[in-house]
């Protein structure tokens, strides 16, 4: 395992595995992304909403300006029953969804990628791999035939529901296919719809219509009483027809350059970390397309662990740590689980005591301020709090917004160097090379710890006379030193 010892390899160049390679590679890490197909960024993904809290997320990363100038901005969201969600009432400077093609985040991560020095290797398959004491030796196949391996301190799992690192620890997948005979379709329409993203559901028949900004719209359709396998002819008339049943018209779409059909499953694996192998995004856990919610639960995740396995190979936490990631990030997937589950099974409600179910539901969030805070916290990420310690500040575990600091600047401009933000009350001082060092914009006297994923590890509302030391906070933070 010679040269390793400070090394990782990502095994998928999707989204989180492209950030999470990204994250590594700026903090000083070795990095080595692996994938099986050729290079390239497709334009076939399913993704097309990226959410509030995802956009923080690239903020702290400098890509969100970039991000949100090439997709469209959607305040409030029209769903099945007359609901309507609100989503500029968010605390977020994000407070909206993004309608945007997947590939266009993974170009802007793939550049950040390539410019923080991560080396990739394409048409490279993972075929097995054996775990010792001070690394991971990885079995592949290279894209002339030829077997090979490659060494590193830790590899990461981000490679798809199908994923070669899930299935070589020996890790079960399970859960079950939600959905079949899901239809995909990118087309072009002669009329354009009334909304920016045109969703609805009828009796047997949902469809989704969101456009690529290219002339091309991306049409997602079911039909329930049509259920067939995955390798069943597909023809543009058979997405007419759902669109129609569903939306009343089918827009006159025509010109299909791209169709398929797949099956949408609900899985989980019951770890996120086997030794040395850690997994992420949709190797981790899988949901149905509803809410939007996969490809930014998967980056999320690599936001959680990017940082903790670099301040493990750099010396600065033990192993403990990467501990924190799978209790930390394994609820979240369970929640996600449920939530876009649950929007399938009202929106495909087809009993009259479901369907009364589903009004009483949409009607209370709909109506209860509470009940739609919680909802939309959940699927837009702005909600999702981890545990803290017994005893802990109320903010400990919490998102912390994008606060405004003292000299003009942001949270998360400061977040852009990747370390820990001390947030102290104006004329307070704090001397050491452990933390990065702020003050609040406001006169607020909060002094508040925030780790470099943009959640609050440690706060006080009453500073020590003369300032707050070093003392003053936890020895570990679950293994990474803060002293």
């Amino acid at each position: 395992m010679n040269g390793t010892a400070h090394s990782v390899i990502v095994v998928g160049s999707g989204p989180t595995g492209l950030l999470l390679a990204g994250d590594l590679a700026a903090a000083g890490v070795r990095v080595t992304l692996v994938e099986k197909r050729p290079h390239g960024i497709s334009n076939l993904s399913r993704a097309f909403v990226v959410h509030a809290r995802t956009l923080e997320q690239l903020d702290a990363r400098g890509l969100a300006d970039e991000i949100e100038a090439l997709g469209k901005p959607l305040g409030r969201l029209r769903l099945f029953g007359g609901l309507t969600i609100d989503l500029t009432v968010l605390p977020s400077r994000f407070n909206h969804l993004l309608v945007l093609p997947q590939y266009e985040v993974e170009k802007a991560l793939e550049r950040r990628a390539v410019e923080a020095g991560v080396s990739f290797a394409y048409e490279t398959e993972v075929t097995g791999l054996v775990q010792g004491a001070d690394g991971v030796t990885v079995q592949v196949r290279r894209g002339d035939g030829e077997p090979g391996e490659l060494s590193a301190a830790y590899v990461v799992g981000a490679d798809g529901m199908r994923s070669s690192v899930r299935e070589a620890v020996g890790l079960p997948f399970p859960g079950r296919s939600v959905i079949r005979s899901v239809v995909l379709a990118d087309v072009r329409l002669a009329e354009q719809p009334q909304d920016l993203l045109t969703v609805n559901t009828v009796g047997d028949a949902f469809a989704f219509i969101a456009p690529f900004g290219d002339g091309y719209h991306r049409v997602i359709g079911w039909n329930r009483a049509h259920d067939v396998p995955d390798d069943e002819p597909l023809g543009l008339d058979e997405i007419r027809e759902i669109v129609r049943l569903a939306l009343g018209r089918d827009f006159g779409m025509h010109d299909a350059r791209w169709m398929s059909r797949f099956h949408s499953d609900e899985r989980q694996a019951p770890h996120y970390r086997v030794g040395r192998v850690l997994l992420a995004g949709d190797a981790a856990h899988v949901h149905t397309p509803a809410g939007g919610q996969g490809m930014n639960t998967g980056l999320q995740d690599a936001a959680n662990l990017g940082w903790k396995l670099a301040a493990v190979l750099n010396g600065r936490a033990s192993e403990a740590l990467l501990d924190t990631y799978e209790a930390e990030r394994h609820p979240v997937g369970r929640a996600v689980l449920r939530s876009s589950g649950g929007i399938v099974r009202m929106a495909m409600a087809k009993r009259p005591w479901t369907r009364a179910g589903r009004a009483v539901l949409t009607g209370v969030i709909g109506r209860v301020g509470p009940a739609r805070t919680r909802a939309v916290g959940q699927v837009t990420g702005i909600g999702v709090h981890y545990p803290a310690p017994r005893g802990s500040h109320a903010l400990v575990g919490r998102r912390v917004p994008d606060i405004a600091l003292d000299g003009g600047t942001r949270l998360y401009e400061a977040l852009r160097a990747g370390e820990f933000v001390l947030i102290l009350p104006q004329g307070e001082t704090y001397k050491s090379g452990a933390v990065r060092v702020a003050h609040w914009a406001s006169g607020r006297r909060t002094a508040l710890l925030v780790r470099p994923d943009g959640y609050a590890a440690w706060a006080t509302d009453a500073p020590a006379e003369g300032g707050v030391k070093s003392t003053d906070f936890p020895g570990e933070f679950a293994g990474y030193s803060l002293r």
